[in-house]
Parts: structure tokens; sequence; C-alpha cells
């Protein structure tokens, strides 16, 4: 897979430019295989280009969203990414989309698991767009350096773990490696001089097509 490196002046300009884009790649999917997938990740960075990306004319009934990863909490709960993505996303003309969530009844991640792979085995596979973000320490999914799960997560051919990091709260559950390589395009969707210091450093600069 073809890395390539965009940097925008401002969020603003960079939401413009992506919304439309992720759109134009599910309807293609759509108009292709008749769906499309889409699987995103929580936080603050991703708000402002959901809501413009709800906002877009495509037919969303036909595509199917989940979460990268979500925290083991109650789906009412502010650290949920599923209420974030209710909030923020499955809202407007994406209101219609098919949303998988990740939270069970159960209260342990790691008795989910086999739940959870099952919910989300119907799936639009490989997905269409999906929309990672990297924490400071790098990490992306819930895939965290230094949780004990790490060498399992980069290399199982299971698409779902859960995941305990020692250096954030809530257990997780997580989309694997393998599983999101799975896809016709990943973005990595960053906000931040801190966190393009951090993706130097992961990535190597030097290899990667600059497009200022």
């Amino acid at each position: 897979m073809k890395a390539e490196l965009r940097k925008f002046q401002t969020s603003a300009e960079l939401n413009d430019v992506f919304a439309p884009e992720i759109a134009a790649k599910l309807q293609a999917g759509i108009d292709q295989d008749g769906r499309a997938s889409l699987l995103v990740s929580g936080g603050s960075t991703p708000r402002p280009m959901f809501a413009k990306l709800s906002e877009i004319d495509i037919d969303w009934s036909k595509v199917d969203i989940a979460l990268v990863d979500d925290r083991w909490v109650n789906t009412d709960d502010s650290a949920s990414n599923e209420k974030m993505a209710y909030e923020a996303l499955l809202i407007n003309k994406a209101a219609s989309a098919k949303f998988y969530g990740m939270k069970t009844e159960h209260e342990d991640a790691f008795a989910a698991v086999s739940t959870v792979t099952t919910n989300l085995a119907s799936l639009k596979k490989p997905f269409d767009v999906v929309i990672l973000g990297m924490g400071e320490d790098g990490h992306t999914a819930s895939i965290f350096p230094c949780c004990e799960q790490l060498d399992e997560a980069l290399t199982t051919q299971q698409m779902i773990m859960a995941t305990q990091p020692t250096t954030a709260p809530h257990q997780r559950m997580t989309f694997t490696l393998s599983a999101l390589l799975n896809s016709k395009q990943i973005y990595l969707h960053l906000v931040g001089e801190s966190k393009e210091t951090v993706l130097n450093e992961v990535i190597g600069i030097n290899d990667i097509k600059k497009h200022q």
C-alpha cells in the first residue's frame, strides 16, 4: 500500500478536502459492490470532519459504519466512541447508514471478543475506507505500545481482540492490524504539530511523498 503525506494549513481546510474525498470513495464502493463500508476512530479530532461528511448526499442506506476501536464503557458514557459516532456522524443524511457497535452486555471485554466478532462479521469487506487516529505514544486503534497484547494485535489473523493499556483507562475492543489492512483505503487523520512530530518519528518522513 503506497503511503502519501498531505498537509493543510488549517483543520478546516483539511476537512473541506477530506470529507468529500471519503464520500466519493464510499459512493464508488456502492456503485461497484452494492454496499460500502467505513471504519472510524473516536476522539475530538474527527468530529468536525464527521459533521461535514454527514451532510454529503450519497446513498447512506447502503453504507456500513463501524468503529476501529472503543473503550469498554457503557454507550452513554462520555468516553464511549459509539456515543460520539451517534452525536457527530450518524446524523443528517448519514443517519440512514447501518451502524455496527462494539459494546455488549459483558462486563469484561476479553470475555466479549467472540460475540463482538460475530456481531461485526457481516461488515462489507474489504473495507472501503478506514480512518485511524494516533496518540502521542504512537498508538493507533487500541493497539498500545504499553499493552501486553501488542504482539498479538500486530500478528494475529483474528479480526477483533481486547486490549488493556497500562497508560490509558479502560479495557478496549479493537480491530487488529491484519483486519485493518484488509481495506481499500486507510487514512491516518492527524491534527497538530505534536502529532506530526510523532508521525515523523514513527514512519520516517523521508520515505513519504510530500504534498503541500
